[in-house]
């Protein structure tokens, strides 16, 4: 018998975004893990939003994932001022953090891919040293590039993967595992962006305070100027989302089965 969970999910500018919190997250992972089929998973922020208004390829993607989580302070407040506050904030490298222990736990076994080269593996370490039990079954920077796609493919469906995590940023990581979600045999791919530059101490991240605050986006801009063009698009985002506000938002119950 099919595990039915009922989310709901609230569509920001044309893109659903599920109301969930971690530890709904990780349980519904584990189903995910668990049906041995293959799901997608992405972290959407506005961003991810203001991309898919102007790429149709990414917000169809983005309408086919099988969770969509609400990463962002933006989004959070996009759903309060739509009428359906989210849960909570359920950003990428905390879902990865909490997943690598989980996994640990259960024996799954995971698959880093994309970052620049050797920046995945020193992510992998890391990961090692906090969960020594985790199976990390390979690391490979690659490409996103149509050229590479069967090799990359083949490669990790060698290794047997639970888990596929894949850091080519957005939309491109999105739309890989979207093209070769079917191929790759892989029960849980998700789209992970700069969370292995994190983990692997590349990137620094924001001090918890900032992140309690909301408040990442300006550490990262501080660190990352060359950011401000990408987040020059949120003033629009605000604007557009007053305006979905105007003509009604809307929330509907998601039957999410595995």
């Amino acid at each position: 018998m099919k595990d039915e969970r009922r989310l709901t999910e609230t569509e920001i500018l044309g893109v659903r975004v599920h109301d969930i919190d971690e530890q709904q997250t990780l349980d519904l992972m584990v189903q995910f893990i668990e049906s041995g089929q293959p799901h997608q998973v992405a972290t959407v922020n506005p961003e991810f939003i203001m991309r898919a208004g102007r790429d149709a390829e990414f917000l169809e993607v983005l309408r086919q994932v099988d969770l969509c989580l609400p990463d962002g302070v933006g989004v959070l407040w996009a759903g309060r001022v739509l009428g359906h506050p989210f849960k909570a904030r359920v950003t990428g490298v905390d879902t990865v953090w909490r997943l690598a222990g989980l996994a640990a736990r259960r024996g799954h076994r995971l698959f880093l891919l994309g970052a620049a080269p050797g920046v995945a593996e020193r992510a992998g370490q890391v990961m090692k040293v906090a969960h020594p039990d985790l199976g990390i079954v390979g690391t490979y920077a690659g490409s996103p590039s149509a050229e590479e796609e069967p090799a990359i493919v083949e490669r990790v469906r060698a290794t047997q993967p639970h888990i596929l995590l894949v850091a080519y940023g957005a939309p491109a990581q999105d739309k890989w595992i979207r093209r070769n979600l079917s191929r790759l045999n892989v029960p849980l791919c998700m789209g992970v962006g700069g969370t292995f530059d994190f983990i692997s101490g590349v990137s620094k991240r924001a001090p918890v305070w900032m992140q309690r605050l909301g408040l990442e986006w300006l550490h990262r801009l501080y660190r990352e100027p060359w950011r401000w063009r990408r987040m020059s698009s949120l003033p629009v985002f605000a604007v557009r989302v007053l305006g979905q506000r105007l003509r009604g938002g809307e929330s509907r119950i998601a039957r999410i089965s595995e």
